[in-house]
């Protein structure tokens, strides 16, 4: 059969000599601590999958990059090159996701000029910010680009390259995000996603669906924009370098891709109106599926995967971040640190966390917010910080849902997915806290799923309607534990206000500390 790959299987060769193994769908993502790929048949099969750990470089206080060469397109390198040599069938189309937004600038072969700059966790550009809101107007902004500007704005990185780094900027042709840097390597095509590009604030014009022209020219002169493609859409082909680099096949059409939050949005259910997900990994995200263009200040809202599917999103700077921190501050694993947390009573014996350690995205849109912890005591030990750490994101997680429910976009489903879904304890609280019952889908890969469903949606491969991921369990609040949520998060909502000009000197003392080394 055309497109089909024999292979003998042990397991079934007592009933048949062969077994037939459709076209593979590969699907690759680049995380902010790691990277992974799938093999997927066409009907949402899981043949096989590859993990890549890597580092996040925070070189100076409110930066975050990653080394792209390395991370980028080195780990989809390496997990395309382990897939593919496995023998589990013929590559029939690929698709890759990556953090977003973020930017790096590449000179006219395509090479990294300096590391990418991240996502909103990296809060350099707040003054190409503020310039941006004096020239353009920040309703304008809003109205044409669907979101109020903040740490996220890929726009103001771009910008801030330009401003602070003019011997790079000199040399730079292009920009990239994890996603095209990897077509382009694939195919030799200079393609982004619409979803992607609606997050380089503020040039990208929602209402058109289209580059702001005028808004690149006046930001970015010099600077050629990628052309624009619906995530589900094939972009290009693997030319002869993607191959040998790579060793997925010469001519497998590659398609468009996106950031990977939406990818893993996508790979958990959430493509209805109403549909959302709650990410659970270095950092939460949360992300909707709505049936129209309508800006709201303090959620971000950007283009869909494909036309005509808008999204609103909401996200934190930091919560499997904190995780991570605390893991390696006090040397315990995970495992022994959620089982002291569960031993814990809800509330944490009055402790309260603001988890602004890498400054606060919605809907307070702070560059300069700290993390601080409220109620220590000499009674309080590993469980009770752990507990309260998870207890903070799960604060900021009701605050962005209260806003979107006070806009009248509150979700009517969330999905919970993500590495912090395991073991339990920290998505029953986040239940708990939001007083939100949330679905956690029977496959849990994460955004390369997405990515692998993309590919077959956009090769044809796999029907429109097609449905991969199915609910596995339903978390429900446990009423016996409200009242005491209730009340610490009311000192959760009061402890930013409160200290806010405080963490601003903290904030502005530690850049000074960088600055002098």
């Amino acid at each position: 059969m055309p497109g089909f790959a024999l292979i003998r299987s042990a397991e079934h060769l007592q009933q048949h000599e062969v077994v037939v193994m459709a076209d593979l769908l590969l699907g690759i993502d680049i995380g902010t601590s790691s990277s992974k790929g799938v093999l997927a048949t066409p009907d949402g099969r899981i043949v096989a999958t590859a993990v890549r750990p890597h580092q996040l470089s925070m070189p100076r206080p409110g930066w975050a990059e990653h080394d792209a060469e390395a991370i980028w397109w080195g780990d989809a390198v390496a997990i395309a090159r382990e897939l593919t040599g496995g023998g589990h069938g013929r590559i029939a189309a690929v698709c890759a996701s990556g953090i977003g937004p973020a930017v790096l600038p590449v000179d006219a072969a395509g090479a990294a000029l300096r590391p990418a700059i991240l996502y909103g966790m990296d809060t350099r550009a707040m003054d190409e910010v503020a310039t941006f809101n004096g020239r353009y107007g920040e309703a304008e902004i809003l109205a044409r680009g669907g979101t109020a500007l903040s740490s996220q704005a890929g726009g103001a990185k771009l910008a801030w390259i330009r401003r602070h780094e003019p011997d790079v900027w000199a040399r730079a042709a292009r920009f990239h995000m994890a996603s095209s840097l990897i077509v382009e390597r694939l195919t030799g095509e200079y393609v982004l996603d619409h979803h992607s590009a609606s997050q380089m604030d503020p040039l990208y014009d929602m209402r058109a669906s289209a580059w702001a022209e005028d808004w690149v020219a006046d930001t970015a002169p010099g600077i050629a924009f990628p052309r624009l493609a619906w995530s589900d859409e094939v972009v290009g082909r693997v030319n002869a370098a993607g191959a040998a680099a790579t060793g997925i096949p010469t001519g497998t059409p590659v398609v468009a891709g996106t950031i990977d939050a939406w990818a893993e949005a996508l790979s958990a259910g959430v493509r209805d109106p109403g549909d959302a997900m709650l990410m659970y990994g270095t950092t939460m995200f949360i992300v909707e599926v709505t049936t129209a263009f309508a800006p709201e200040p303090a959620i971000w809202s950007t283009q869909g995967l494909c036309a005509g599917s808008p999204t609103y999103a909401a996200g934190l700077s930091t919560s499997g971040g904190l995780t991570v921190w605390f893991r390696d501050l006090v040397g315990r694993d995970f495992e022994a640190l959620i089982a002291e947390a569960a031993g814990t009573r809800a509330g944490a014996d009055g402790l309260v966390v603001l988890p602004f350690f890498a400054s606060a995205r919605s809907p307070i849109f702070d560059a300069d917010a700290r993390g601080a912890v409220l109620g220590l005591t000499l009674a309080h030990g590993r469980g009770h910080l752990y507990r309260a750490l998870l207890e903070g994101a799960a604060y900021e997680v009701r605050h962005n849902l209260e806003v979107m429910s006070g806009v009248g976009i509150a979700p009517r489903r969330l999905v919970a997915v993500g590495g912090g879904t395991k073991g339990g304890l920290w998505t029953q609280i986040v239940t708990d806290v939001t007083g939100v019952s949330q679905s956690i889908p029977e496959i849990t890969v994460g955004a390369s799923y997405g990515d692998a469903l993309l590919a077959g949606l956009g090769s044809g491969l796999v029907a429109r309607d097609a449905r991969w991921n199915t609910p596995a369990e339903t978390l429900v609040p446990d009423p016996a534990v409200r009242a005491r949520y209730d009340e610490l998060y009311g000192v959760y909502r009061a402890l930013y206000p409160a200290t806010r000009d405080l963490a601003h000197v903290a904030a502005r003392v530690q850049r000074e500390a960088a600055a002098a080394g």
